[in-house]
């Protein structure tokens, strides 16, 4: 019993240091997601809208390190959104004679 009573704190001070550690980068991690996210919604928008690529050629784009930015198309606004899962979302549109160009953050 002493033993398994152990474990559970041995545990419990684990999940409190990886919580620690996320805070302590969180605005880091925070401004590297909205980054991503930008770069990922203008890389899309200009493959998409600017070369005419089909959408799935267009993940082929993304730098390394951009696997948690995913990619949709919205094709009844010619834009392409692109996120990282809970921490941002940008959205660039294309206007034509100026290219894709990001919506404002709000």
């Amino acid at each position: 019993m002493l033993v398994r009573r152990k474990w559970w704190i041995l545990g419990g001070l684990l999940v409190l240091a990886l919580l620690g550690a996320l805070a302590w980068h969180w605005t880091a991690l925070s401004a590297r997601a909205r980054l991503g996210a930008a770069y990922g919604a203008r890389l899309g928008c200009s493959c998409r809208y600017v070369e005419g690529r089909a959408m799935g050629s267009c993940n082929a784009d993304k730098e390394p390190g951009m696997g948690l930015v995913s990619l949709t198309d919205l094709p009844d606004e010619r834009a392409v959104q692109a996120s990282v899962p809970l921490l941002a979302s940008r959205t660039a549109r294309f206007k034509p004679g100026w290219g894709c160009l990001l919506d404002p953050v709000g």
